[in-house]
């Protein structure tokens, strides 16, 4: 349902293509929300099949057609009612954090390559966030309180991996590792 949701307030923002919405995904809700093609295409024909969204195909020149998907009044009307709602409750799942909890019988040496895997992993996230940062503008909450919300989840983002990386260091400290990131 959470996608389906989120679906519909890219859509609110302005109408996209299947492939703008995986590139919406890819650039500014990954920090969030993942999900994969496959996802996003049958979770588009069945809000089109609830009439939450409609299609528009726009001709193309010398170039397929483009399937543009408009979120409708009824649309905007769960996306409301989702918005207002409280949130559900969701268990996080992260094997890595999965297998330090069961890693105890591991040597120091296979603890230390799977923390400094997770570390190289969540420092690219990272950058990769730092820099939509340097590329997004971080608009005044009065004048632009939609442009302002998306900015700050950016920022939670960061702020999350920064989090995890500091974790991480902790997770070295107590096995004795000199180095950290």
């Amino acid at each position: 349902m959470t996608l389906s949701r989120i679906i519909l307030g890219f859509l609110a923002v302005h109408p996209m293509t299947g492939y703008d919405l995986m590139r919406a995904f890819a650039t500014s809700a990954a920090y969030f929300w993942r999900a994969d093609k496959a996802q996003i295409y049958r979770t588009l024909a069945k809000l089109v099949d609830e009439g939450l969204a409609r299609i528009e195909v726009v001709p193309g020149t010398n170039a397929p057609d483009r399937i543009v998907h408009h979120i409708t009044d009824q649309g905007r009307k769960m996306l409301h009612a989702w918005l207002v709602a409280p949130p559900e409750s969701q268990a996080p799942r992260d094997s890595f954090v999965a297998r330090m909890f069961f890693a105890g019988d591991l040597d120091d040496g296979e603890i230390s390559a799977l923390i400094d895997g997770r570390a190289a992993d969540a420092t690219v996230a990272r950058e990769a966030l730092a820099a939509v940062r340097a590329e997004t503008p971080h608009p005044d909450p009065r004048s632009d309180r939609a442009g302002w919300l998306r900015s700050m989840t950016l920022d939670q983002g960061i702020r999350e991996h920064d989090e995890h990386l500091e974790w991480l260091d902790a997770l070295r400290s107590g096995l004795g590792s000199e180095e950290s990131s």
